[in-house]
């Protein structure tokens, strides 16, 4: 059914935890991708021992180019986009798959309910805690607690995990370098797909995901990439959040404009990081070695 990318970098107890609960929770033979960046803690031997199709890396060259990589060997129509701290409940394929079966386009982003251990700010993500990592992990009670819940489905919402069609992802170029390592590139991803006429952002109630969440973000140097969403885009990511993706649950497409407006706030913000500078000095910043980056031959 789906083509699962899974980006990982030196997570090895969590990617076992990830691929295992794929396997056993899964209805349909999903083709598993997964990109090693470095693999020094045993990551690269274990993908090799499984039989998994993979690409690697000397270094962490971060999401965009890790999801790009994997996105290249994918045959199957569907590309899941799945972080290697995320445990799948049974259930979760059949749900998007059936979510699939409803669609009137193939320009569209679904997505799973998560479940994290943390309570944020985010009310489209369940908080429940069942454990911070593999050594505290309470998959009975996890689920248990997935086969108690009837969650509906909800319109406008764009998360992780993400689920797009291959012919989609190609369309829009997939995940953009500027943005590496990675942060705000989702919020890229969905300006381009919006830009490309995708209007359908849609949760799916009963596809439920535990994510332990930022097992890797907290090692990385980040880059600023709402400055950098805005530089881009003219907009702010809020604005582009507020105003278009949730909006488009309940207005009708031709409502919305094709390319969003910059906002006076925007145009305002805009000039004022102009003046500091570009933002590929965050690039420059992280890639402070970059030999250790350099993309290695994709692996059987």
């Amino acid at each position: 059914m789906f083509s699962i990318l899974i980006p990982t970098w030196n997570n090895l107890p969590f990617l076992k935890l990830c691929v295992d609960s794929i396997r056993r929770h899964s209805a349909f033979d999903h083709e598993i991708l997964v990109h090693v960046n470095d693999g020094s803690d045993g990551t690269l031997e274990w993908v090799r021992s499984q039989g998994l199709r993979h690409t690697r890396s000397t270094g962490n060259i971060g999401i965009c180019f890790a999801l790009n990589q994997l996105s290249r060997l994918a045959n199957r129509d569907w590309l899941l986009y799945l972080n290697d701290d995320m445990v799948c409940t049974p259930g979760w394929d059949t749900a998007l798959q059936a979510a699939t079966s409803r669609l009137a386009t193939p320009l569209c982003f679904l997505s799973s309910l998560v479940i994290e251990p943390n309570q944020g700010t985010n009310a489209n993500v369940l908080c429940r805690n069942f454990g911070t990592g593999p050594e505290s992990f309470d998959e009975a009670g996890l689920l248990a607690y997935a086969a108690s819940l009837r969650e509906a489905d909800r319109g406008g919402v764009a998360s992780q995990p993400t689920l797009v069609r291959r012919e989609v992802w190609h369309l829009v170029g997939g995940y953009s370098i500027e943005f590496g390592p990675g942060m705000s590139s989702d919020d890229d991803f969905l300006m381009k797909l919006w830009i490309a006429g995708c209007r359908d952002f849609h949760l799916v109630g009963g596809s439920l995901v535990y994510h332990f969440a930022c097992r890797s973000t907290g090692r990385v140097r980040r880059n600023r990439g709402h400055r950098e969403f805005l530089m881009k885009w003219g907009i702010t990511w809020r604005e582009f959040q507020r105003d278009y993706v949730q909006r488009s649950a309940t207005v009708p497409p031709g409502e919305l404009p094709a390319v969003p407006a910059p906002s006076t706030q925007g145009r305002m913000k805009r000039m004022f990081h102009g003046a500091k500078g570009f933002p590929l000095e965050d690039l420059r910043a992280w890639d402070e070695n970059p030999s250790r980056h350099l993309v290695l031959s994709e692996a059987p």
